[in-house]
């Protein structure tokens, strides 16, 4: 797998972290800070402690108002400026008069609050001995102030110091003072409420004084007008004669029902014998069968009688036909009694038309002069209408000045009898009362508040500070951050538990065989095994360590590893670090030793440059003296002679080469090795520079075993991450905790 393959599987694995948060690591940050972060809520909370304690307390003392819906009246006067007690608008203007300067002016005035320091920034008791003003602005800022300024900015503070708060749904309102002294704050709130109370009682004197002044100038143009207008009334009603003007338009409304009655009844009469006579007249003769066809005729009294005696005449006739001839004396008289019955009936019909058009003419005549009279009585009922229409024009004129003058002449005599006489819409429900606790500060809140935010804050900056903090510390930031196996991890031991155990300056690459440490040891063994199973497919014989910079801790890795591998197979230790050789000396080798540089100049001296350290059970070859161009050196033919000559002596190869980040010496040999183990000092080396050497190794297609984490703090790892195990070698060296580094 090369490194490409490793940074996508790494890519992968970052985009599942994003999705699922690791709670675990962020505990162990936290963890880690943890002594910073309850350091820094501890001091936050004691400075915030010691600032409450010095802060002066503020008490509030409340007032309760009511301000009635409707004022109590005694007059009706409050009609002529108009103030409407259930509107919402009433309660708002006034919870704003409430709020108003002017309401907080009085009070400042009445209880002379100029006086004190709390509201006064004038006071003497205010002034500073040294003031930044005063040194920019010389003596024009040091001047006194002027009375207003002074009364100004009393009202401002007291104002402020001041709240309204209204109850909903209720017609109470809260009025609370804050101040430092708690007597003064219950006065003050009490004042609050009666300069409201006695504001507006002034207000309203005030309005009817002014309402009575407006309605005295008001009353004599009333008065003027009222007089004239009962004149005009007058003099109309003389020049129209009239007296009563109700009682002759109810005659006149009589008349014309009655006119109207007769013209409705004429009307229909006429009606009536139209029909007849039109019946009459469409005859085409007024002969006895032509008129005895008319129903009207027919039904005629008379002629019903004539027609009974015309049937008697008939039966009689018909009685005699039968027993005489018709000449017979007594059939000639019943004939002529007959005819001189039908005779008689055809002359009253007769009779009949012609009364029937001359009543047809005579209705219609009625009905002609019932309507002319309706005309004419119409025409006088108009003329009254205007007149009674003018009449009442002035009579309303007259009405209307009179109560406008009564209702003025009344409502200045209730303002004149009773202009001092006013009640208040509000009144004190429930008076304050001297505050014993200080509303602020709330010390006990303050202080858990600050614990709590400083607590907060610390965690914020952990997490910020982890979130910057570009170095490995432990093997999760390894897999995390580079994506690259951990073959192992070695302790760091501090300086004072290596004085304890006795150990010189540069004896730590002796570590592995000192059984006072076996802790490190059994680190290097991990590592050990580690590159062995690496090399189980491909071979792992030689082995090349390098870092980013330096002070990382190969070249005593190096040491330790060969010598673990010293105690299994024949192992060779070579230092190709040529710039800056430690090796040697640490091991105790005789200054100007031959080494490697000697060997790649003169092969054939190869065995006057291998030392063999019986304690350690392995041979080393330093660096020798130190070539002008040691990369030159080490990219020649005869180096890579010489690493194929030692492949065939020697079971294992551990190669201590330069840091990559300075120079290239250990990515070239890279390439002539069979891995590479990459040192990175724990919480001290840049991951961008692990990245980046990893990368040109990589591209070099070099094999890469793994990371090694070296210098690794147990103590603080165990208490944040888990390492207690690697802890417990302080423990095998028989010391206390005491004696253990912090």
């Amino acid at each position: 797998m090369n490194m490409n393959e490793r940074t996508q599987g790494f890519g992968a694995s970052a985009s599942q972290s994003v999705e699922v948060i690791d709670l675990m690591y962020y505990w162990h940050v936290l963890r880690r800070h943890l002594t910073k972060i309850i350091a820094l809520s501890a001091v936050a909370t004691v400075i915030a402690a010691l600032v409450v304690m010095s802060i002066t307390p503020i008490y509030k003392a409340t007032t309760t108002l009511l301000i009635e819906a409707e004022e109590a009246k005694i007059l009706s006067i409050e009609e002529v400026y108009g103030l409407n007690g259930q509107s919402s608008e009433y309660y708002q203007t006034q919870f704003e008069i409430l709020k108003s300067r002017e309401l907080a002016k009085r009070v400042v005035l009445e209880l002379n609050l100029v006086e004190t320091p709390e509201f006064n920034p004038f006071h003497p008791a205010n002034k500073k001995s040294f003031s930044i003003k005063d040194y920019l602005f010389g003596e024009e800022e040091r001047e006194p102030p002027t009375e207003a300024k002074v009364l100004t900015a009393t009202v401002n503070n007291f104002w402020h110091a001041v709240s309204v708060i209204p109850l909903g749904k209720t017609q109470l309102v809260k009025i609370s003072v804050q101040n430092r002294n708690p007597k003064l704050a219950q006065v003050a709130a009490d004042a609050m409420a009666n300069a409201y109370i006695q504001s507006q009682m002034e207000a309203r004197v005030g309005m009817t004084q002014q309402a009575a002044v407006w309605l005295s100038e008001r009353l004599g143009g009333l008065k003027e007008r009222l007089e004239g207008s009962e004149h005009k009334l007058q003099e109309y009603r003389e020049a129209n004669g009239l007296i009563d003007v109700a009682g002759v338009d109810t005659l006149v409304s009589k008349q014309l029902d009655e006119i109207t009655k007769r013209l409705v009844d004429a009307s229909s009469k006429r009606l009536e014998a139209e029909t007849i006579y039109q019946q009459v007249n469409s005859l085409t003769d007024r002969s006895y069968d032509s008129l005895s066809s008319l129903p009207v005729i027919l039904s005629n009294p008379l002629v019903v009688t004539l027609r009974a005696n015309e049937t008697q005449a008939e039966l009689k006739v018909s009685e005699l036909s039968k027993r005489y001839g018709t000449k017979h004396p007594k059939m000639i008289a019943a004939q002529s009694d007959l005819d001189a019955v039908r005779d008689s009936m055809a002359t009253q019909m007769k009779r009949i038309a012609t009364g029937i058009e001359k009543e047809y003419m005579s209705a219609k005549v009625k009905e002609a002069a019932l309507e002319r009279a309706l005309a004419d009585k119409i025409k006088e009922v108009r003329n009254l209408n205007r007149t009674e229409f003018t009449l009442n024009e002035y009579t309303r004129e007259v009405t209307a000045n009179r109560t406008m003058y009564e209702t003025f002449f009344n409502r200045i005599r209730e303002t004149t009898e009773t202009g001092d006489l006013q009640t208040a819409n509000a009144r004190i429900s429930d008076p304050a009362v001297v505050p014993e606790v200080p509303i602020k500060p709330n010390k006990k809140l303050m202080v858990i508040l600050t614990f709590v935010v400083s607590l907060m804050f610390g965690v914020g900056l952990a997490l910020l500070l982890d979130a910057l903090d570009a170095t490995l510390k432990n093997a999760e930031d390894v897999e995390r951050k580079l994506g690259m196996p951990l073959l192992g991890m070695l302790p760091m031991i501090e300086d004072s538990v290596l004085k304890k155990l006795g150990f010189e300056d540069g004896r730590l690459v002796r570590a592995f065989s000192d059984d006072a440490l076996h802790g490190f040891s059994e680190s290097v063994r991990t590592l050990r095994t580690s590159l062995t199973l690496a090399g189980l497919e491909h071979s792992a014989k030689v082995v090349l360590l390098t870092s980013s910079v330096p002070g990382e801790g190969k070249t005593t890795t190096s040491a330790n590893l060969a010598e673990a591998y010293g105690q299994m197979e024949k192992t060779l230790l070579i230092d190709a670090d040529m710039r800056r050789p430690t090796l040697a000396k640490k091991l105790g080798l005789p200054h100007n030793s031959k080494g490697l540089s000697n060997a790649v100049a003169y092969p054939d001296a190869l065995d006057e440059c291998i030392h063999h350290l019986e304690d350690l059970s392995i041979d080393v070859i330093p660096s020798g003296p130190i070539p002008p161009n040691p990369l030159e050196l080490l990219s020649s033919r005869n180096f890579e002679q010489l690493l194929n000559t030692l492949r065939g002596r020697y079971d294992r190869i551990i190669i201590d080469t330069a840091p990559m980040r300075l120079v290239s010496d250990a990515l070239y040999l890279s390439t002539l090795v069979d891995g590479v183990v990459y040192v990175v000092k724990a919480d001290a080396t840049k991951d961008k520079w692990v990245k980046g050497s990893l990368s040109k190794l990589d591209d070099s297609n070099a094999r890469i075993f793994g990371v090694l984490l070296n210098q690794l703090d147990v103590n603080k790892e165990a208490r944040y991450s888990g390492y207690g195990y690697y802890a417990g070698y302080y423990d095998a060296y028989g010391y206390t905790a005491d004696d253990k580094p912090s």
